[in-house]
């Protein structure tokens, strides 16, 4: 993980560089696989990517464990879907109408929650997240188990067509890039050092003067805000809204992303999406059975690369990525 590889980078002459190197290789690599895969499938991945970093900003860095991370993608998804197609907004409106509405549900969410620790923390999110499910499954405007279906992806500031698929994996690969420096920058600022201060030891920082209550809801929220804009994007990208998107399984499939690639690193969440995501695309002829496969990986993983595919090179290297 980041804090375990620290010591260890002191010593590495790729150190200094490493970061630069890892997120130009990103930058590089996401400009040239649309030449070889399906671009609508790297825009998904792009997105669940954003969502994996923004829960790794709480697990990785704070120490909470949410089991309710889809009730923010799931209902950003929703809105950003409802706004672009009943109300007619923009893209970029609707993206910040489903971002809003995730930070609003995150801020309460958040003070309810935030006052517990360990598995009670997680167990209510987890309820406020299947109460949020069952909301979307009889609200009318969600479509029910149609979800919303036919999403316009619209004219970006009235001038880009996103139906084009170019441009849409232009403003996708944007967003998806400005989420994640955003993400960076919160974890190497004084913010992301005192929440790996709570992280780390919460009475210690306590004893310091540090309003650990409070800068845990900054985090939280913070989260969800990210994890909603990756789920306004998503219903754009697959022009759909439905009620996979805030079931439980999705807060269990965003836990996996960040385990399999790396928890407390930053780039080990995106290389977990693309990992996951591929290997539903790949075994899809395969059916549930993916699911199993996805079990297994997972086990092995906890067993033998307890740190995830990123963290376990890090270490090797003695980098931090």
């Amino acid at each position: 993980m980041d804090h375990a590889a620290g010591p260890l980078a002191k010593r590495s002459p790729l150190a200094a560089q490493s970061q630069t190197i890892a997120f130009v290789v990103l930058i590089v690599a996401l400009i040239v696989a649309p030449f070889f895969t399906y671009p609508l499938f790297l825009m998904e991945c792009m997105c669940f990517a954003l969502f994996a970093l923004a829960f790794n900003l709480l697990i990785g860095y704070v120490g909470l464990l949410s089991f309710g991370h889809a009730l923010y993608f799931g209902w950003a998804s929703y809105m950003a879907a409802h706004a672009a197609k009943d109300w007619g907004l923009s893209p970029e409106l609707s993206i910040l109408v489903g971002t809003g509405t995730a930070a609003l549900c995150g801020l309460i969410a958040g003070t309810l929650a935030i006052r517990s620790q360990g598995i009670y923390f997680a167990m209510i999110t987890l309820a406020l997240a299947q109460m949020m499910y069952f909301v979307a499954l009889r609200a009318k405007f969600t479509g029910g188990e149609d979800g919303i279906q036919s999403v316009p992806r619209g004219h970006l500031f009235g001038i880009f067509d996103l139906s084009n698929t170019t441009e849409m994996y232009v403003f996708v690969f944007v967003i998806f890039i400005a989420g994640f420096l955003f993400i960076r920058r919160i974890i190497h600022s004084p913010f992301g050092e005192v929440l790996k201060a709570i992280r780390e030891n919460d009475l210690r920082a306590t004893s310091l003067g540090y309003k650990i209550d409070r800068y845990k809801l900054m985090a939280f929220v913070l989260s969800a805000t990210l994890a909603g804009l990756a789920g306004a994007t998503k219903a754009l990208v697959v022009q759909i809204a439905s009620l996979t998107d805030v079931y439980w399984p999705m807060s269990g499939e965003v836990v996996l992303m960040t385990l399999v690639g790396g928890l407390g690193t930053v780039y080990g969440p995106i290389v977990g999406a693309f990992v996951i995501l591929a290997m539903q695309y790949k075994l899809a002829f395969m059916g549930q059975w993916v699911l199993v496969i996805q079990g297994v990986i997972f086990v092995v993983c906890v067993l033998l690369f307890r740190r995830g595919i990123v963290g376990e090179i890090a270490h090797r290297l003695r980098i931090r990525l």
